[in-house]
């Protein structure tokens, strides 16, 4: 039995060993997470988030990394975290068999000259036993226009020769006047609402390029994708004159919330060819105010359209469209109507005028009635459709309908919830297509000429 014993003794230090060991050869194993780190554009003078890959020392030994140097040294706008160890530079970092550390890098970029993006680049090496191993680092970088709780006094208009930053908010001042001009951007922080005290005017133009996007200023994925990265648009009480082309705001959490009556005879919002997509809660919410809407596509939000308490409405050749998603789920109306609200036990209630000819209101099968008014107290109610195509199981008696085509799918271009790809132009076999009523909108969304006959309904005329 003592032979047996000494020889399992001996077979358990010689393991012990070499598990104790480490590995010399510069043949040894290990495997990055990422040969390559690319962080999304992001402004100067703003940090980006942190991203990470990890060292795994794919051997039975221990492994023993000589140095882990970030090559552009403390000059370099990366900076590097190994383990939890700051600096450009880490060494002699012992990992055991089988197991891995991990290096975070973060990037922080200066002002330059250039209004284009521009590209930063740098590596990581790390060394072992003679050997060196690489992980590249790139980052695109945007100059910007940075405004921190900003109030705009006076008349003042923005060119596009750079990006707009705003952290902590703005407000245009009542009897201000803030115009943006054609492919601005605007990126609004987390805690960055735009109050509209005065006027706004934004002079976008038809073009990707020469729109103005208003959206959350997080770029990096997923975050890039998220609704509620950025408060919304506001419009208050003595707001006035306020007209939007070619607008796209997007990822809000709400995207315009418009109160109280004109305080003129105009509306006091007109939208033309906008776009509002992927609010969290509503893409319009508007209370007892004034709105034109023509040629818009409000889509994939928490609650697209509500328009409440009364007010006085103009919708014409838009698209009102939500699919659920991973981010929302579709369960609300695309449009609600009503003329009150209710505090505690009590209906307050206003006069309500709203038409909408050629739109589209759909979404998929969760919201059998994709459009819903409610009607309380006697004030004048006056809501009328024409020529619009809608999902509705039973329309409301309160309101009048003429030229309607019901439950039938609008087929649209490209759906792909799975991918975020919602194209909402129509196909040659819509039911929408050449079943419009002739209006004074000789263009579409897109820029492109509708016909001298009937027009599609919804916001894009299929072109020939």
């Amino acid at each position: 039995m003592k032979p047996f014993i000494t020889i399992c003794f001996f077979s358990l230090m010689i393991f012990s060993c070499k598990k104790e060991s480490f590995i010399t050869s510069s043949d040894a194993r290990i495997t990055l997470s990422a040969d390559t780190l690319r962080f999304d554009t992001l402004f100067t003078s703003v940090g980006s988030i942190t991203q990470y890959f990890k060292i795994k020392n794919s051997n039975n030994q221990k492994l023993k990394f000589s140095n882990i140097t970030l090559k552009g040294g403390a000059a370099s706008p990366f900076k590097m975290n190994v383990d939890g160890i700051e600096g450009p530079e880490s060494g002699n970092i012992t990992v055991e068999a089988n197991d891995s550390i991990y290096v975070f890098v973060s990037v922080s970029l200066h002002s330059t000259l250039a209004n284009l993006p521009f590209i930063v680049k740098d590596s990581i090496e790390i060394r072992y036993n003679g050997a060196s191993r690489y992980v590249q680092l790139e980052s695109w970088g945007q100059n910007a226009n940075f405004l921190r709780a900003r109030k705009i006094t006076g008349n003042v208009t923005w060119p596009n020769n750079l990006p707009y930053v705003i952290l902590g908010g703005l407000q245009i001042d009542t009897n201000a006047t803030l115009t943006i001009e054609k492919g601005c951007r605007i990126y609004l922080h987390a805690d960055a609402p735009l109050i509209v005290d005065g006027t706004l005017k934004i002079n976008g133009e038809r073009y990707d390029s020469t729109r103005v996007y208003f959206r959350a200023d997080r770029l990096d994925d997923p975050y890039n994708s998220y609704p509620a990265g950025w408060p919304g648009i506001y419009f208050r009480g003595n707001s006035k004159d306020n007209v939007l082309h070619h607008a796209v705001i997007q990822n809000a959490y709400q995207g315009i919330v418009i109160e109280q009556k004109s305080v003129n005879g105009n509306p006091k919002l007109i939208m033309n060819e906008c776009i509002i997509d992927n609010i969290y809660d509503a893409g319009v919410l508007a209370v007892q105010t004034s709105i034109q809407a023509n040629n818009c596509l409000i889509t994939n939000c928490g609650k697209n359209v509500q328009l409440v308490y009364g007010g006085d409405y103009r919708f014409n050749h838009c698209t009102l469209v939500s699919f659920s998603s991973s981010y929302l789920l579709h369960k609300e109306p695309v449009l609600f109507i009503s003329n009150f609200v209710k505090q505690e036990n009590t209906y307050l209630t206003k006069p309500l005028s709203a038409s909408f000819s050629n739109c589209i209101f759909w979404g998929d099968d969760g919201v059998p009635d994709e459009v819903v008014t409610s009607k309380q107290g006697n004030d004048p109610f006056a809501v009328g459709f024409e020529s619009c195509l809608l999902r509705s199981k039973t329309l409301a008696p309160n309101i009048t309908a003429l030229n309607l085509i019901l439950n039938q799918e609008p087929v649209f271009d490209s759906i792909n919830t799975q991918k975020r790809y919602f194209n909402f132009r129509l196909k040659q076999h819509s039911p929408a297509v050449n079943k419009g009523i002739v209006t004074g909108l000789s263009k579409d969304l897109d820029g492109l000429n509708r016909p001298v006959g009937l027009p599609d309904i919804g916001a894009y005329e299929r072109q020939q």
